[in-house]
């Protein structure tokens, strides 16, 4: 997506899929006026290394400003993540999460575990391999899904469900958002006849926040 917008002479993506930060756009969540959930950096990732820490700060300072939006940030950078954690300013309104596809990468869950994020999540998407024996403490909402596209690689039904009853025996919200494949839409998103949808509590700011079971 990045190259066909540089194709297309825009100027935001005039690098291509080269890192561009662009100061000039960080304080427009203060402008809105309706709160929003906000998923940071869709098309990059705000612990790349090539992103300096007075940046990720300037960042973190406008989301707590920003306090009437609910900020979702999502990151595979989890050593980065970790190392600069207590550098940061956590407000209540940031949720931290880390991808976490296959067991080789299940240390990113204890990467995340040692930041201030109020809310923490797992994006276990595209699901590779089946993830047992979970340590889910401190976590708050785990998302799972296929991979899908041409050449999508198969995701397992039992490998859900055990995820599924990890998170109903730990006490995490469980998010289905789709088996995925070649035709993501027809595949669709049930699991044994129904839909997954917790998740956490959204912030409002000036009220007391508590763990949504």
């Amino acid at each position: 997506m990045a190259k066909r917008l540089q194709a297309m002479g825009v100027a935001k993506y005039r690098n291509g899929f080269a890192v561009t930060l662009h100061p000039d756009l960080l304080a427009a969540p203060l402008s809105w006026k309706k709160p929003r959930v906000v998923f940071v950096n869709s098309m990059s990732d705000l612990f790349h290394d090539r992103v300096p820490l007075d940046y990720i700060q300037q960042v973190f300072d406008v989301m707590r400003r920003a306090d009437m939006h609910t900020f979702q940030i999502l990151t595979k950078r989890s050593k980065r993540l970790k190392r600069i954690a207590d550098q940061l300013d956590w407000p209540p309104n940031v949720w931290m999460g880390v991808t976490v596809e296959s067991r080789q990468y299940v240390y990113r869950i204890n990467d995340l575990r040692a930041t201030g994020a109020s809310i923490k999540f797992l994006s276990l998407e595209p699901l590779l391999g089946p993830l047992s024996n979970l340590d889910l403490s401190g976590i708050d909402w785990a998302i799972v899904g296929g991979e899908s596209g041409p050449g999508a690689r198969p995701i397992k039904p039992e490998w859900v469900r055990d995820i599924r009853d990890q998170c109903d025996l730990q006490g995490v919200h469980f998010f289905f958002k789709q088996w995925g494949g070649v035709n993501k839409k027809r595949a669709g998103r049930e699991l044994d006849g129904r839909l997954y949808e917790a998740m956490p509590e959204l912030y409002v700011p000036g009220e007391a926040q508590g763990r949504l079971l």
